[in-house]
């Protein structure tokens, strides 16, 4: 018996060799749930958090040895697992489908199919990947799409311009992020990286909280460009850019802050972080719900709601911004005054407020 086996972990490339993956299939089979990882000793991820906090990436945690039995002794491994896993291109996907590459972008651009991953070739075109697994499956529930003329309303949408791969690609990024941890401050700053900087700085007044959510940043996606043209263009990919998507998730930022402040107060310079006053009863605590991915791996923002009400969404042409607070306000906020609450914040946006136009409209479907 060799040392690793008689340890309770091992490292995520060891486990990987072990489970027969390669490493960006590993990556994604952890993101996805398959393979649970253990977070590292409350001490370790404090000291390694501060060299930029890339152990809070499930992907890069340790995997017990009782996990990888549990893997090792399905009936259909190593190929079930690897078949789980495997992201394949629109040419493949489509030869999944037997249908033709043209018709398979047209259903992923109305949202038919969700991208699990996307890359820039040479040629800075921004190259997405799907399930293969997930493809099958939605040609087994939806024959009627595959053969003969399209439904009149997703030719419409197509007509119209419509490509959400890319908003697709970030709701069920942000799923992914929320799965991974239980962390309000780190789920609050999962949410902050699809909106721009100015954008969270409307919603995020105090600008301590803002360098917090800053340091909680999640690391790009795997195979992220580091510089170039190539960087701007996926810069663009991972930022929400349609006025209701920004809408929503400035709204789910509030909350999650909310949450997050009930449980501790971001640190300032030279203090230990804050507890905040006792929570609420749990009944009415805000909370963030992770967007459900479903087993075609079609994601909509309209499938997330916060808890206790139903599923509304922000009007299209609801107005996404309001003038942004003057610099050091919340440093001026005098000492036990209370921060303003969502709903006094969202009642400041309603038409006839001072501080902004906008509202809520009513629910429409995404489809």
């Amino acid at each position: 018996m060799t040392v690793d086996e008689t340890t309770r972990t091992v490292t995520p490339a060891r486990a990987a060799a072990e489970l027969e993956l390669k490493r960006e299939e590993f990556r994604l089979a952890v993101r996805m749930g398959l393979i649970r990882t253990t977070p590292l000793p409350d001490r370790a991820a404090a000291v390694r958090d501060r060299g930029g906090g890339r152990e809070r990436v499930p992907e890069r945690r340790p995997v017990e040895r009782a996990e990888l039995d549990r893997l090792k002794a399905a009936p259909d491994f190593p190929d079930g697992l690897r078949e789980r896993v495997r992201a394949v291109g629109a040419g493949e996907a489509a030869g999944l489908l037997s249908i033709t590459p043209d018709r398979f972008a047209r259903l992923a651009r109305t949202g038919h199919l969700s991208p699990v991953r996307f890359y820039l070739n040479r040629y800075r075109s921004v190259i997405w990947l799907y399930v293969a697994a997930e493809v099958t499956a939605f040609g087994e529930e939806h024959p009627a799409l595959l053969g003969g003329r399209l439904p009149a309303g997703v030719r419409e949408r197509e007509a119209a311009g419509e490509d959400l791969r890319a908003r697709n690609w970030r709701s069920r990024h942000l799923a992914l992020l929320l799965r991974g941890t239980g962390d309000p401050w780190v789920r609050a700053a999962a949410v902050a990286s699809l909106l721009d900087p100015v954008q969270v700085a409307e919603v995020v007044d105090d600008p301590y909280e803002r360098g917090h959510l800053d340091r909680l940043r999640p690391p790009p996606p795997p195979g992220f460009p580091v510089s170039g043209a190539a960087y701007e263009v996926a810069e663009r990919l991972v930022r929400a850019d349609d006025p209701d998507e920004i809408l929503w998730h400035r709204v789910s930022l509030a909350l999650a802050l909310d949450e997050a402040r009930a449980v501790c107060q971001a640190p300032h310079p030279g203090e230990r972080p804050r507890p905040a006053a006792p929570a609420a009863p749990a009944a009415t605590q805000p909370e963030v719900v992770p967007v459900p991915v479903s087993d075609a791996g079609v994601v909509r923002p309209s499938d997330v709601a916060p808890v206790g009400g139903p599923v509304r969404r922000p009007a299209v042409r609801a107005r996404a911004r309001r003038g942004a607070p003057p610099p050091g306000r919340a440093a001026a906020r005098a000492p036990g005054a209370r921060r303003p609450g969502l709903l006094d914040r969202l009642r400041r946006s309603l038409p006839g407020r001072t501080g902004g136009g906008g509202g809520w409209g009513e629910r429409r479907d995404w489809g």
